[in-house]
Order: C-alpha cells, then structure tokens, then sequence
C-alpha cells in the first residue's frame, strides 16, 4: 500500500522514520512519499522526501503569522502532491497548524486519514477536537492521559505506548564509553553539561547565548551543545562567539546518555532527556509577541512533558523573564553530581519511564495502521 506522510519539525522526523519501519514489518511491500527530514530518508529514499522541514518549521505565533504567505503556498504544494500521488492513507504527525488543513482537504477528496502523535489540544486550542473528530478517521495518541481525554470529547484513540521509548533504547545498545565519545568529538575529560537549544533557528537564536554565557559560571565542566546538521556549524558559532562552549553534531542521545545534566529547551527534548536519565533544567524563551499570546491561549501548569505526564514539578521551569542567569545557575548546581535535587529527580525519572512504557510502541503503531487500513479497504470492497 502507499503511504503519505507529513512531519514537520525534527521530532516528527524521527518519529516518523521510526512508524515507517514499523509499517515496514507488516507491510514489506509498502512505498512511502513524505515531508519530513534526514531520519525519514534514511528510510523511505531521497527520492521520496518532498520537502525537507528545516523549510516548513517556523517558531512561535508571531513567527508563524510573518511567514504566513510561504506557509501557505508549502499547504498548497502539498496538496497538489498528494493528490497527484494517490495514496491509501495520509498518515500526519503531530504540526497541527498545517496537517490539521491537511486533514480537512483530505477528507474533501476521501483520502482516509490516520493522525500520529494527536495535537495537543488539551494544552491549548480545544476548539481543534471539533475538527479531529470531522476530518480524521484514526487518532493515535502517546500519552497515556490522552485516552480518557479523548473519550471525553468523543473519539476513541488508538495508544500503543510512547514512541520515544524506541529511540531511546535503541541508542542505548550503541553507546560506547564517555572516555570514547569524548576522544572522538574533540572533548576532555571534565563532566559534561549538554545544552539543548532547540532545533530551529528562531529556537537556537533566542537561548543559546543564555546557555552559552551560563557556561562561563562553570570552569569545571565542559557545557556542548547538541547542533542539528541542516543549519550548520557557523549557525552556532556566530551565536556562541569566544565563549567556552564545544559543538558536536546530530548526536544528541549520545551527548546526552554522557553528560552529567543538561540545560533544555522546552518540547519533546525535556523527555527524550528525562528517559535517557540525565538530570536537567528547562530555560525556555521566545519572541514577546509570542509569549503574550501565549499566555493567552495555554491552558496547563507546565510546558515540559515531563512535569505534564507525572502532573507535578519534577524538572525546574525558568521561563521568559524567570530565566535569568542567578536562577539558572542555582538550578543548574543543584543537579550536577552532589547538588541537592539531583538524586530526586533521578528517582523521578526512572517513575516517569514506568509510566510511559517500554519500547516496541513504532512497530505495534505500525503493525495497527496496517491492519486498520487493511480490514477498511475490505469492508469497502465487500459493500
């Protein structure tokens, strides 16, 4: 069968690749077109990516509203590509603003529509259930707390774990020791704090320089920050000037499974860093414009994942004008190896990945969209 699909920021590219393996083993025959990055490439073919999302990843409500001319002509490309393709499911993950006009085009012209990694409508834009439950045939979801939440607003989610999981464990059979990943990326032997900045430029632009003049508080460890490849070293070397901050590139669990603690941006990074076990801080800004509006429209306690799924604080949260440099180093001594959090919040953590489940959650996604997709099409053959 042939599946679309649309990701459209880094960790929708990885989770994407991840579900298309899983696709893959129950449909050995399945062919794939799709927006997304390096990590579904890697999968379905250079030839089969369209658009790659360091294009379509824009930052903020105020970022998303100046470049609302482009995004609409990429909405636009994107459906004549679809139809012209003729796929048996368009399969979106997570990136709302766009694939939720996705969904409403697809079900204008009948293209069942499965959505992975549902919006997060329970934080902010509820309004978004309405069209979930018009425009989407099967929503899966990845947060255990979404099914009741789901039901609630009547659609019944389809949850198989959480995918991140799969990620993270299997980066974990390939680590080597700290000493080799040090010698290999340039590093020395001093602890390591991993700095997280985000992976869009607007992300990188706006907390990067904290995290790099965070740095100089710390002689005695070597603060790295985790590049992303489509932007490129002079990206980051221009943002972090002569402070004492190294780079190592596409990376990140691996930075992160041999770093001590590490400084994050908001997002899927403050749990992939929770479930690999590194103690961390959550320093997060953005445009004014943005946060005003923000503040508008969220609707929850917090903005790291963790502290949502075990609904409480469990990692520090220095946001917009609480993220200043007293702040961030007291948190930041506070879990490095003999600070007075840091054992807490590793039992934290090992309780946060009870809860979230074990790994296999792509292939057993996978393994269900095949199988759904399979008993639709012979209950429309048979009428």
């Amino acid at each position: 069968m042939k599946y679309y699909l649309i990701a459209g920021e880094a960790s929708g590219d990885l989770h994407g690749a991840n579900l298309m393996r899983g696709i893959l083993k129950a449909d050995p025959d399945a062919e794939f077109r799709f927006w997304g990055g390096d990590k579904m490439e890697e999968v379905g073919g250079c030839e089969n990516l369209i658009k790659h999302y360091a294009e379509t990843s824009f930052m903020g409500f105020w970022e998303v509203l100046r470049n609302l001319r482009t995004i609409l002509g990429q909405m636009r490309e994107c459906r004549r590509d679809v139809e012209a393709w003729r796929p048996d499911v368009l399969i979106l993950i997570d990136y709302a603003g766009f694939n939720l006009r996705m969904a409403r085009f697809a079900k204008r012209i009948g293209l069942p529509t499965y959505y992975y990694i549902a919006p997060k409508v329970w934080a902010w834009k509820e309004s978004r259930v309405r069209k979930l439950r018009r425009y989407v045939d099967r929503l899966f979801v990845i947060f255990p707390f979404e099914i009741d939440y789901f039901r609630r607003h009547g659609i019944e989610p389809v949850y198989e774990g959480n995918p991140l999981m799969d990620s993270v464990e299997g980066r974990r059979a390939d680590l080597g020791t700290t000493a080799a990943f040090a010698a290999a990326n340039g590093l020395d032997h001093r602890p390591i704090v991993a700095l997280l900045a985000g992976s869009r430029a607007g992300e990188i632009r706006y907390n990067l320089p904290f995290m790099a003049e965070l740095a100089e508080r710390f002689p005695s460890c070597q603060f790295v920050v985790a590049g992303v490849p489509w932007l490129g070293r002079e990206h980051y070397d221009r943002i972090i000037g002569d402070r004492p901050v190294r780079y190592v590139c596409d990376r990140t669990y691996d930075l992160l499974a041999h770093a001590e603690a590490a400084v994050v941006t908001s997002g899927t990074a403050t749990l992939e860093t929770a479930l690999i076990g590194t103690p961390e801080v959550v320093c997060y800004r953005t445009s004014w414009p943005s946060i005003l509006i923000g503040r508008l429209v969220i609707k929850v306690p917090f903005v790291s994942l963790v502290n949502l799924i075990m609904g409480r604080e469990v990692v520090r949260e220095l946001l917009q004008h609480h993220m200043t440099m007293s702040n961030a180093e007291a948190e930041l001594r506070a879990i490095l190896p003999g600070g007075g959090r840091r054992e807490r919040m590793l039992a934290d953590f090992e309780a946060l990945r009870a809860r979230v489940g074990g790994a296999g959650a792509s292939d057993r996604f996978g393994a269900r969209m095949v199988a759904l997709l399979r008993a639709d099409k012979e209950k429309n053959t048979v009428k």
